[in-house]
């Protein structure tokens, strides 16, 4: 059930309430816009946030920023309710990267900024309720200031790990990420984006684990990628369309795959399989050398 507490006029000139709607809902807001995110306010419930691998059971009053056009996903119990606010992106002031970040992040509505940020929207909402739908322009300002301070501290927080990250720590960031790409070879929507919000990491810090390891993300997951077609190929029992290997294995289409896979080994993926499959009744067949990456 969807109920809506306020919706923002808009105004002639821009302002900070303009986009503003505010809505008590038992599910996540349905919808493609790009121009909003939604700060959803836990008020009762049990409701779980699920960010990449990590599960949390949000508290009432604990914050999460979502954009369910990147389904961040958010699952509800019964009687359960919270109170979405979609605020313009604009305002935010935030880059690609950096909104990957704080999207789907679970804020604690009892402590710090995210104590001020609660129980204001939550003041907000109950204003709305008591038959004052319009966000005016000066709480809406103030909502602004302090969503700002809200996602600065959380970015700020991300940078700190980083910079805390002993080089122990770090290889065993590196390692779990190896095994996550491992698991996920074959989603076509594997991304250095969607790698780094699984891990609760940002993309920069992501990209300096592999380049301190002499590698790249996209250069570790293609090759990963490689090396599983290079291997399903060359088994002898098993016979695959290029198309549909290709498709499995996450390339965006049957002549990238070719191109990737001729540009690594020197010999397209047609010829590695019939020399891997006429060799294997005698002697299993050696893997082609990889050629060196280019700069």
């Amino acid at each position: 059930m969807t109920r809506t507490l306020m919706q923002a006029t808009a105004p002639t000139t821009p302002s900070p309430r303009s986009g503003w709607l505010v809505q008590m809902r038992s599910e996540m807001p349905d919808t493609n816009d790009r121009n909003h995110v939604y700060l959803g306010v836990h008020v009762r419930g049990p409701v779980t946030v699920v960010h990449g691998r990590a599960t949390t059971l949000l508290e009432p009053n604990d914050l999460v920023f979502c954009d369910p056009a990147r389904q961040h996903l958010l699952r509800f119990g019964a009687d359960c309710r919270m109170i979405f606010f979609r605020v313009p992106r604009c305002f935010l002031g935030l880059s690609e990267p950096e909104l990957d970040q704080v999207l789907g992040v679970p804020v604690r509505g009892g402590e710090g900024v995210g104590s001020l940020v609660s129980g204001f929207l939550t003041a907000l909402a109950d204003q709305a309720e008591s038959g004052r739908p319009t966000i005016g322009d000066r709480p809406a300002r103030t909502a602004v200031r302090l969503l700002s301070v809200l996602v600065m501290e959380l970015l700020e927080a991300d940078t700190t790990d980083e910079a805390d990250d002993a080089p122990g720590t770090a290889n065993e960031t590196l390692s779990r990420i190896r095994a996550y790409i491992e698991e996920h070879l074959m989603d076509p929507d594997l991304s250095p984006e969607s790698i780094a919000r699984a891990h609760h990491i940002s993309v920069r810090y992501l990209q300096k684990l592999f380049q301190n390891d002499g590698s790249t993300v996209s250069q570790w997951v293609r090759e990963r990628r490689l090396d599983s077609c290079r291997l399903e190929l060359g088994r002898s029992n098993r016979r695959t369309t290029m198309a549909a290997l290709a498709h499995r294995w996450g390339f965006s289409s049957p002549s990238h795959f070719s191109r990737t896979f001729r540009g690594a080994y020197g010999m397209s993926p047609t010829e590695w399989q019939a020399l891997a499959t006429s060799a294997f009744a005698t002697t299993p067949p050696r893997a082609p050398t990889r050629r060196a990456e280019r700069a």
